[in-house]
């Protein structure tokens, strides 16, 4: 495999907030929220053209504080959510708001990234997520494939459903759930899926995964003691609808199926400290993506728990005699996990790490992951 030397993008301040544009079909395109106590903050609007390695960016001011989260809504390429932290009374909150983006940067830039005539604009503040009764916000979430209109918050030990309404100006609380349990409960992470209809979150708190159906926000699911630390982050299997990945504190990648929870289905143990982030690519589900303490970003390759354990299907069509007797035996048993890359650019901890929901054809795809006050984007060809 030929492997291309990643592109770095450097920031200003400290980032460990990131996510792509997920309304975007058209362009490589990912969001960078910082974290400085002296400055305004700022986001990262980051275009990426994987046919030359360019990069270009613009740059907008978020002022109400330090991004600790960030998801981009669904359906409407120019609104955002950020968890962000707020001082108030002596005491540091961390809220979470739904913005807009000027309208003219809702589809990109042509700033390459040492142009810095331009003026930084502002977010427009769309709603707060009134959390003054429920705690800290940790995330919050779009319904994977909805309009828009619907986020799920986790804010101390309570799970909250929003509905946004007047044109996304107003949040209201339509239904919330909370943690039970001795002593204090509080979630770290959650992550809604993009299967039975968009019906179900999964959540982390501690080393507990558990999920929830979002129409009587009753638990459905329970994994105590899912990994042996804090579990850091979840991701569901775009392909596969009972399939959940985890991370945590044990540098342990786990595996899951939901509907067998008793054992991992797989385990990985690549790193060797803290995994903070774990992430399936959305059309190739059996490349997973991970970032760690340790300063390295891991691409496996877990065909075996994949939607295609046997390999990609080719059409009888396409093959000759010689390669169909081949395609027949290289199909008579399951492909062999891997991994297929690790990338050790990064002189810091690995916080975050995302996909490209866009790919300009079947054998490119885009990684991207944020290291403090380095942004890279790595590419790699499927096998």
């Amino acid at each position: 495999m030929e492997d291309d030397a990643p592109v770095i993008y450097g920031l200003e301040f400290q980032a460990r907030a990131l996510t792509p544009q997920t309304a975007e079909t058209d362009a490589i395109r990912f969001l960078v929220g910082t974290q400085s106590l002296k400055y305004d903050n700022q986001i990262h609007i980051i275009d990426f053209d994987d046919e030359n390695n360019i990069i270009n960016k613009n740059v907008l001011l978020h002022q109400v504080g330090e991004i600790w989260q960030i998801s981009a809504s669904p359906a409407d390429k120019g609104v955002l959510a950020t968890c962000y932290n707020r001082t108030s009374d002596s005491k540091v909150m961390t809220c979470a708001a739904v913005w807009r983006m000027p309208k003219e940067l809702e589809s990109g830039s042509h700033e390459s990234p040492d142009d810095s005539s331009s003026n930084t604009q502002t977010l427009e503040l769309l709603c707060h997520l009134d959390n003054t009764a429920h705690g800290n916000m940790a995330c919050v979430m779009w319904e994977p494939m909805g309009d828009g209109k619907k986020l799920i918050s986790l804010a101390d030990n309570h799970l909250l459903l929003w509905d946004l309404q007047e044109s996304s100006s107003k949040a209201v609380l339509s239904n919330s759930a909370a943690l039970e349990g001795k002593g204090q409960l509080k979630f770290t992470s959650g992550r809604w899926s993009p299967h039975h209809n968009c019906t179900q979150v999964a959540t982390a708190n501690d080393t507990t995964i558990r999920g929830w159906d979002t129409r009587s926000m009753r638990q459905i699911y329970c994994i105590e003691n899912a990994h042996g630390q804090l579990v850091r982050d979840l991701d569901f299997n775009p392909n596969k609808q009972y399939y959940l990945a985890s991370c945590g504190d044990d540098c342990k990648v786990k595996f899951w199926d939901t509907r067998n929870i008793n054992e991992p289905v797989k385990t990985l143990e690549e790193h060797s400290h803290w995994v903070w982030n774990v992430r399936y690519n959305h059309s190739h589900d059996q490349l997973v993506l991970t970032g760690s303490s340790d300063s390295r970003v891991i691409l496996s390759n877990m065909v075996s728990i994949s939607s295609e354990p046997f390999g990609h299907l080719v059409d009888d069509d396409e093959l000759s005699d010689q390669e169909d007797h081949h395609q027949e035996e290289k199909t008579k048993e399951p492909l062999q996990d891997s991994i297929i890359a690790t990338y050790e650019e990064h002189e810091d901890s690995v916080y975050a790490v995302e996909c490209s929901l866009v790919y300009r054809n079947q054998c490119r795809g885009g990684l991207r992951s944020c290291s403090y006050q380095v942004v890279q984007f790595m590419l790699y060809k499927n096998r």
